[in-house]
């Protein structure tokens, strides 16, 4: 339920009285210091009722503009980019309301019979972990059943060959979309039809558009290529029904055969040439037959997807469906399959499927690295599924926004990992909390004369630009520690500045034998100039508790940007994708919890994996975040 306060906030929003709106936009400031939506964890009406207030009111958008209120400025900016619909309820100029140049990609696609309502489908097949490529489409889907249009989304599991299918991906999968905040309003299974589809493919057979073939694979390939017919083209209907029984009983002769639609063996387009529509793919050379995760050992053959899903489409009411690129050649087949047996006809929208710099996204490729241990899971962070990279430090707001940037565009593109992540960068920047880790290896005991000896707390901001976030203890002391790449770089006599505290200058340092520096003795320099100094982060040595920690770093996993059909996957692996770093963090990280997205000052941005206590010997465990420079 939507706090009440919100809809008193909007109420005084949409007032042109700068009296009475500023206030109201200092509580919603607060409100979004460290929310991305106001009802949730998705696009809420609470949240397109107060953007609109905003944008509607003369006074509130000049605020807004003027980024007077950090936090509402980043939550209304990432739902202009990210919903480009809201934008077709205010007052825009013409060009952006008729939807020609949408922010954040084409959205003109002119989606046919739309005033009748529009039903959405996302159709993965249960067998992997849900991967970026599979975000986009997801995404698309939801903004066109519930952005743009008054509509709805089926999540339909195409689970039609049980050899690759598995429960535990199917969980991950409805999982996975309600981390994304997409939503579904049903879900469906391709085997919830089975006996229909079971039923039409003999209505096919029947009426002269399929039949049962029992040529070799390998000549039947050949055949196809050379658009050659079967020797089994013409086989009597009856005939064909009879061996489509068999096959469905999985009789020696039934499982030497398949079902192929009779279409045009000699057309131009490849997918016309008598595709198969029924198979057995449940069955292994060595193993035998499969059973299906849902239906058990009830069927022994399977609809091909092509097949299936026009058909499933129509029957379920599936009003446009949003297909990649790669299917294009296949929609006179899908239309084909529809007009043969008399079923409703169903909208096709065309969008490239996007790729990324050094990733592969194929399910068996993903399948090799988990399974030979390349990786420690699908939801390892250098894994490009939704679970990898959320756990990484993307945010579900940054993801969407990308990937509604790119819009439905039939146009191909190789995406750079680093575009994504300054997007990412953008959003968590406003709202991250700051604190400080201090490498343990090798770390620099630093004296300073003329500070109190007794340890002293203060309290400080945790985002200097945004005090919203909050308040963190910070311990002062006269010894403290810094870092041993820091201490290098000093001389005697220089002087140095302590971040958040002060100047000291440098009177002596002692090194080991080795030469690294063991120890600083310096001199507190309260009115020192910060202007020309080295800034060093630190942690007080004494009067406080530090915290071991984790500081892990992530590369890609392949060396090549792009593999080819001839590459060998183990070559391309890279050899060292992930190192880690000991560190201590101060007491006011001990209140992090597992998700919590901080900076630590010098270091960058991490999400913290495990709180402290909750990792190897009870260390903390923080993934370091990329930025768009750099490792990605």
């Amino acid at each position: 339920m939507t706090n009440p306060k919100l809809f008193k906030i909007l109420e005084r929003l949409e007032t042109p009285d700068f009296k009475t709106n500023e206030p109201a936009l200092h509580e919603l400031d607060q409100f979004l210091t460290l929310r991305s939506f106001l009802g949730g964890y998705a696009l809420g009406e609470i949240d397109e009722q107060v953007w609109k207030a905003l944008r509607l009111n003369k006074v509130t958008f000049g605020i807004v503009r003027r980024n007077l209120f950090l936090n509402v400025t980043r939550w209304f900016t990432h739902l202009e980019s990210t919903y480009p619909a809201l934008q077709q309820c205010v007052k825009m100029p013409v060009k952006a309301a008729a939807g020609t140049d949408q922010p954040g990609g084409r959205y003109n696609i002119k989606l046919q019979d739309t005033e009748n309502g529009v039903v959405t489908r996302f159709p993965p097949e249960p067998s992997g972990y849900l991967h970026i490529g599979h975000a986009k489409a997801a995404f698309l889907n939801d903004y066109f059943a519930h952005d743009a249009f008054s509509g709805s989304m089926i999540l339909r599991f195409d689970d039609t060959n049980p050899r690759k299918e598995k429960q535990e991906f199917e969980d991950s999968i409805i999982h996975d979309l309600g981390l994304l905040g997409i939503q579904t309003q049903r879900v469906t299974y391709t085997s919830d039809y089975f006996e229909r589809l079971y039923e039409l493919c003999q209505k096919l057979i029947s009426e002269g558009n399929a039949y049962a073939d029992d040529t070799d694979p390998e000549v039947q390939k050949k055949d196809r290529y050379e658009r050659r017919p079967s020797a089994q083209r013409d086989r009597p209907a009856a005939e064909s029904l009879e061996l489509f029984k068999e096959m469905r009983q999985g009789t020696e002769i039934g499982i030497k055969h398949c079902i192929r639609a009779r279409i045009h063996f000699d057309s131009s387009n490849g997918s016309m040439r008598d595709p198969i529509i029924y198979r057995f793919p449940s069955w292994d050379a060595e193993e035998g037959p499969q059973p299906h995760h849902r239906t058990g050992w009830a069927w022994k053959i399977y609809p091909t997807y092509d097949f299936a899903c026009p058909l499933v489409d129509s029957i379920e009411g599936v009003t446009h469906a949003l297909r990649t690129t790669e299917y294009a050649d296949r929609n006179e087949q899908y239309y084909w399959f529809l007009e043969a047996l008399g079923l409703r006809r169903v909208h096709l929208w065309d969008f490239a499927r996007i790729n990324f710099i050094k990733t592969f996204l194929s399910k068996r490729k993903l399948t090799k690295v988990v399974d030979t241990g390349k990786v420690d899971g699908w939801d390892d962070p250098r894994m490009p599924t939704v679970r990898g990279i959320l756990r990484r430090g993307l945010t579900v707001e940054a993801l969407r926004e990308f990937m509604l940037k790119q819009g439905p565009s039939r146009n191909i593109v190789s995406m750079d990992w680093t575009i994504l992540w300054a997007t990412n960068k953008k959003i968590i920047d406003p709202i991250a909390a700051r604190h400080t880790a201090v490498d343990a290896m090798g770390r620099v005991l630093v004296t300073i004369t003329g500070a109190a000896t007794i340890p002293w707390k203060e309290d400080r901001v945790k985002h200097p630009k945004n005090p919203a976030v909050g308040m963190k203890e910070v311990t002062f002391a006269d010894k403290v520690i810094i870092e041993q790449t820091d201490a290098a770089k000093f001389q005697d006599g220089e002087e140095i500045t302590l971040m958040g505290w002060g100047n000291v200058v440098i009177r002596h340092l002692l090194k080991s034998a080795d030469g690294a520096i063991e120890r600083l003795e310096t001199e507190l320099n309260p009115g020192g100039d910060f202007s020309k100094t080295k800034k060093v982060h630190w942690l007080a040595a004494k009067g406080t508790q530090h915290f071991a920690a984790q500081l892990w770093e992530f590369d890609y996993l392949l060396t090549k940007d792009n593999l080819t059909k001839t590459d060998d996957l183990d070559n391309c692996l890279n050899p060292v994708t992930a190192t880690m770093v000991d560190a201590f963090v101060g007491e006011d990280c001990k209140r992090l919890i597992e998700g919590d997205i901080i900076q630590l000052e010098r270091k960058g941005y991490f999400r913290v994996d495990k709180a402290i206590g909750n990792g190897p010997d009870g260390k903390a465990v923080m993934f370091k975040i990329p930025t768009g420079t750099g490792k990605a």
